[in-house]
């Protein structure tokens, strides 16, 4: 493995008034409501990139992580095709591709095998709805390394809003085959104004948990009814995606799966340790200020 990117958001300068909108069935999408003084790749913008040495007709596996508190990406690998090999830590069949889309507290392990020849390799983070990027540069020895704009031509596009990257994918790891022991449909909404982002219509501290006894499997739909997206993250656990707006599919596992706006997506889940494990949304102004509930493990 050669070479790690962190997309992460900087804390200063943030804006809460700041939003980038699109229509969507006549109604406003707010794609990013927050704006950063800078967009980071391994704590560097495109001013100073990172530089990864690799070597001429070489394969590398890079990681991939979304730390930032509010901003959905596009990785973008440019010149050279890449194949998505894994997702948050867990293996699927290869989907090749040249840009992939990453939501927060997501992560995916994309292969890329380098041309024989001498040359610079951008692999890019785009903020969805925007024009800011970040990102790397993999260079064979003795390359030149152009200076990369900080703002695209062109602003990316919202981010899986159909769900069709996630429909694509197909673990190497499902769960077990068995009938659910419970299921139970999660209600995710909110507003811009007054900026309030709720869980079955309730904020953390007047919540109703998720119950499960240890052994347990649940299926848990996630319903949004909201115009912003939500990355739901799951602590302990990894989940099996197996529906996506109420179709079944054979799908990633994964510990957070992104549901946009006015969409479902149904995971399982087998309940391990007797525990409160936190359950939320993984944009982090939307858990706090009550995205967020617990799964509660019982032995």
């Amino acid at each position: 493995e050669n070479g790690g990117m962190t997309g992460m958001d900087g804390m200063a300068g943030m804006d809460h008034g700041a939003m980038g909108g699109m229509a969507m069935g006549g109604m406003a999408m707010d794609l990013n409501d927050h704006d950063w003084d800078a967009y980071l790749a391994n704590d560097r913008t495109l001013s100073d990139p990172e530089v990864i040495r690799v070597e001429r007709g070489g394969r590398l596996r890079l990681r991939v992580i979304n730390a930032a508190a509010a901003t959905v990406f596009w990785i973008d690998t440019g010149a050279v095709e890449a194949r998505l090999a894994a997702v948050d830590g867990h293996a699927v069949d290869p989907m090749p591709g040249r840009r992939f889309g990453l939501a927060m507290g997501q992560r995916m392990d994309l292969l890329i095998d380098l041309p024989a020849t001498a040359g610079t390799w951008p692999v890019l983070a785009l903020r969805e709805g925007a024009r800011e990027r970040t990102g790397i540069v993999l260079a064979t020895a003795g390359a030149q390394v152009a200076r990369l704009a900080p703002l695209a031509d062109a602003e990316a596009p919202p981010f899986d809003l159909d769900l069709a990257q996630e429909a694509r994918l197909v673990t190497r790891d499902p769960l077990p085959a068995r009938p659910a022991d419970r299921r139970r449909m999660l209600m995710l909404g909110g507003s811009m104004e007054p900026y309030v982002w709720t869980i079955d219509g309730a904020t953390w501290g007047n919540h109703a948990p998720v119950e499960a006894r240890s052994g347990e499997r649940l299926e848990l739909t996630f319903h949004n009814m909201s115009m912003m997206g939500h990355p739901m993250h799951l602590h302990g656990h990894a989940f099996q995606v197996v529906a996506i707006n109420g179709t079944p599919v054979a799908g990633a596992r994964r510990d957070t799966v992104y549901v946009p706006p006015m969409a479902m997506v149904t995971v399982a889940v087998d309940a391990g340790e007797a525990a409160r494990w936190m359950l939320h949304c993984h944009h982090m102004p939307h858990l706090a200020t009550g995205m967020m509930t617990e799964f509660a493990v019982s032995a």
